[in-house]
């Protein structure tokens, strides 16, 4: 479902030629959150950064609709941010472009005594218990969604599996029974045309034990004695939680600007790229922190 459609501009209502745009279209990833992580693996996968998207009506993460775009005032600075990946047992960074605030991805529950998956931009997977229920971290409205619970939320006794970490575009899966051979699968991520080509970021980590990721870039889950796979750099997904073994890292995020018109002075202490896409121009902040000004 869509929620809180937000009117865009027509597509025409780019400043072309040279000169200040008057707004620039953005997609904005935080970092993934960093799986669970004990010694007696079954823990929750990581949930991935929060993901908010202006660009060409596609869709938010959590199921939220596309958001305006960013109103540009020439002179002024706007701050961009690419929030770090966290490493496991943490949550992801916070991603900024100027009024845009992604929250990071929240980090997997684990088998001791902080079970439960944290919140984030999408909900850290439950970890796995013995004989008490287990919940996951709850997405942030309008970025991304909840991890996956463990079979003890139905009741059952024993020890299950880890939930998979929640994604932009889908729930962390949970374990289905004692019986289950893995844990549940990190949620889907949300694809994007912003940068000219379909790309799918911001999936959920895999819960232990050898949970798949999301699509998007989560992490997969290790098995038993291996450890869990990190998110991919760049797309905000979670970290694959490890079985018995080292966790996996959140990925780091991303912010994408899109626009007509003159391109703006960037600070130093970003690192970005910059293309065209027909008459628009791309810029793609991979990493750092500073300012645009037009």
């Amino acid at each position: 479902m869509i929620l809180g459609a937000v009117a865009q501009p027509a597509r025409g209502a780019f400043r072309f030629g040279p000169g200040v745009p008057d707004f620039v279209y953005y997609l904005v990833i935080a970092g993934g959150g960093g799986s669970g992580y004990s010694q007696y693996g079954h823990d929750g996968g990581g949930g991935a950064g929060g993901y908010r998207s202006a660009w060409n009506g596609e869709t938010s993460g959590g199921g939220a609709a596309a958001q305006s775009p960013e109103t540009i005032t020439a002179g002024v600075s706007y701050t961009v941010t690419v929030g770090a990946g966290a490493n496991r047992n943490a949550k992801g960074s916070s991603s900024v472009f100027g009024s845009v605030n992604s929250e990071g991805g929240g980090d997997g529950g684990i088998y001791t005594s902080t079970h439960n998956g944290a919140a984030g931009g999408s909900g850290g997977g439950a970890g796995g218990v013995y004989t008490e229920r287990s919940y996951p971290g709850v997405g942030r409205t309008g970025q991304g969604y909840r991890g996956g619970y463990t079979s003890e939320f139905n009741g059952q006794t024993g020890t299950a599996y880890g939930g998979g970490g929640g994604g932009a575009a889908g729930a962390g899966e949970y374990t289905s029974g004692f019986t289950a051979t893995k844990g549940g699968r990190g949620g889907a991520g949300q694809t994007s045309t912003i940068t000219g080509s379909s790309v799918t970021r911001a999936g959920g980590g895999g819960g232990a034990n050898a949970g798949l990721g999301g699509t998007g870039g989560g992490g997969t889950s290790g098995q038993y004695n291996t450890g869990g796979g990190n998110g991919t750099t760049n797309t905000g997904s979670g970290g694959g939680a490890g079985g018995a073994n080292s966790g996996g890292k959140g990925g780091s995020g991303l912010v994408v600007l899109r626009f007509r018109g003159s391109s703006p002075i960037v600070s130093a202490g970003l690192t970005y790229s910059e293309t065209t896409v027909g008459a628009d121009t791309v810029l793609t902040f991979t990493a750092g922190t500073g300012t645009v000004t037009w």
